[in-house]
């Protein structure tokens, strides 16, 4: 049995619907298990903190792996990944954050948290992989009100470039770990898409999906309004826009991870637009 945290998000929920193609038994773990719209077969249970210490322990009752996501345990992840440890799990996959290789930027709010959470995945003995993923190309489904309301697109830094990664390939690779954890003990997986593209050029390959022709108005930073990033906590909003600044004029960065573990390549953002076709649609 592997348990998912964060079953409803993007990856979780692409986790879950892969393994439980593959017949794979998983425990989905949400907030609100009437609302989770997860595959039939698939057993979802009420996430439970270490508020409830036995609804937590039941969560883990028959695992052996674990998929951790960081909004589960938040500064309760050392007694969350007990609780699994003493109900046998023996392996961790932990999604973290590209951003933790980088040292220079050990101040990063983001950086910060994710390496927090890895910290505490190390120190709890159990077996663990730790994938790192840079942008997630669901970050573009912030354009889509936009997109639904006309042809013109608003926003910052339309050079910007980046190598943003499906989701379903993150779930690829964590399936993967889960279902074999000695192949894949102490790995660090930094996973991006195949290839560097920008704001604008993401942008036109929504519209292409779509059938229309999109175009992409820049806007200066600081005209840019909290709810154009409404992923993004209001004052973490500088920071992240003066780090969409700096990959202006860069290459992106470029990783091989996802078909080095999944043996195949990773899907193109122009895939990922296509995938989402009806969330940009009115």
């Amino acid at each position: 049995m592997i348990v998912v945290t964060g079953a409803t998000g993007n990856v979780g929920s692409a986790l879950v619907s892969q393994l439980a193609a593959d017949r794979v038994p998983v425990r989905a773990l949400t907030r609100d298990p009437a609302r989770a719209q997860l595959p039939d077969g698939v057993e979802v249970a009420r996430f439970a903190g270490p508020g409830e210490p036995a609804a937590m322990a039941a969560l883990f009752e028959g695992a052996t792996a674990l998929f951790l996501h960081l909004a589960a345990g938040g500064e309760d992840t050392p007694a969350l990944l007990a609780a699994a440890r003493d109900g046998g799990v023996k392996h961790v996959v932990v999604l973290s954050s590209i951003i933790v290789d980088h040292d220079e930027a050990a101040e990063h709010p983001i950086h910060v948290v994710h390496s927090e959470l890895e910290r505490h995945v190390r120190e709890s003995g159990l077996g663990w992989t730790a994938l790192r993923p840079g942008a997630f190309c669901t970050n573009s489904l912030q354009w889509a009100p936009q997109v639904r309301a006309g042809d013109t697109v608003r926003g910052p830094f339309g050079e910007a470039m980046t190598a943003p990664v499906h989701e379903a390939d993150i779930a690829a690779v964590a399936a993967v770990a889960l279902r074999d954890p000695a192949g894949h003990t102490g790995a660090v997986y930094s996973l991006t898409g195949p290839e560097g593209i920008t704001t604008r050029e993401q942008i036109h390959a929504v519209g292409r999906a779509v059938g229309r022709e999109l175009r992409f108005e820049e806007i200066a930073p600081d005209e840019v309004p909290a709810e154009m990033f409404p992923h993004v906590p209001p004052e973490m909003l500088p920071t992240l826009l003066k780090s969409i600044g700096d990959s202006v004029g860069t290459e992106a960065e470029v990783t091989t991870a996802v078909a080095d573990v999944t043996g195949r390549p990773a899907r193109t953002f122009a895939r990922w637009a296509e995938d989402h076709v009806d969330d940009f649609r009115a």
